[in-house]
């Protein structure tokens, strides 16, 4: 029994090696950020990696921060992306409520075309999304950046696979016992979805805090520019230390990573329970 069992756990350890080596390779070039960010500057060009600084250097942060409006663009990323974040929760969870528990004339063709936007390149939807938000009068705008990101066909699809789950039977009861539709999605459909909130949290805002070429062409004044465009600015200034650059670049990886920290274990549990199936 014991060889069985040590002959077990050998082979899925020797399993998790694969796993284990992309894990560390995926990481890897974070690790070598940070530490450079902590670094002289003449530490850059030298031909051997210091993973490990033997002199901190933390002034690279405030340099780097006062060397650009960075605390607004950061102020506005963030206000972006928790909207754009909150309008995907909204909408997205309403639209997949409708879809997995309504029967309409025309329900699949719709599930259909909404999924078919996720083929569609952003260069394709771009000038038309362009002239359309110029035509409201919304550049150089918050709503003007966060508006057409505020519904994701991949949320619709996610929340409509998992309200499926969700017995039909429960919706019946409530409505004989005369509860309301409102009533029913917020009592009853919200409670049992909360780990596929968590995962199209997570992913509506880590996306909307990494968009670079939507905001770049909405956006030309500094009030309203989001960080990664003032990343972009820092870094094509030659006049600036690459260390500070890569100091910049930390902060701009802190607000996704708590995200991911406050939902992570409902991140989890939404991987196992939404299928795929429906």
């Amino acid at each position: 029994m014991r060889k069985q069992l040590s002959f077990f756990w050998s082979f899925e350890w020797l399993g998790m090696l694969p796993l284990a080596a992309l894990t560390f390779l995926i990481i890897l070039p974070i690790i070598w950020m940070l530490s450079t960010s902590f670094q002289s500057g003449e530490k850059m060009f030298q031909l051997t990696t210091e993973w490990i600084p033997t002199v901190l250097h933390p002034e690279n942060y405030p340099n780097a921060l006062s060397r650009g409006a960075f605390p607004r663009f950061f102020l506005n990323s963030f206000i972006v992306s928790a909207t754009v974040m909150l309008g995907n929760l909204v909408f997205c969870t309403l639209a997949g409520y409708g879809l997995a528990k309504y029967r309409i004339r025309g329900d699949k063709i719709i599930l259909l075309l909404i999924l078919s936007t996720l083929m569609l390149p952003m260069e394709v939807t771009l000038v038309p999304t362009f002239l359309i938000i110029r035509k409201l009068d919304w550049l150089n705008t918050y709503q003007g950046i966060f508006a057409p990101l505020l519904v994701d066909a991949f949320g619709v699809f996610l929340m409509r696979q998992f309200i499926l789950k969700i017995p039909t039977d429960y919706l019946e009861a409530a409505r004989i016992d005369g509860a309301g539709e409102f009533k029913i999605f917020w009592k009853i459909i919200l409670p049992q979805c909360k780990p596929a909130i968590a995962t199209m949290a997570i992913f509506s805002f880590r996306d909307s805090w990494d968009q670079f070429i939507w905001p770049l062409v909405v956006v030309s004044v500094d009030e309203y520019r989001t960080y990664p465009l003032g990343l972009v600015r820092f870094g094509e200034d030659y006049g600036n230390p690459p260390t500070e650059q890569m100091a910049i670049a930390v902060l701009a990886t802190i607000p996704v990573f708590l995200v991911f920290w406050i939902l992570q274990r409902s991140l989890r549990t939404g991987f196992t329970m939404s299928g795929l199936k429906g």
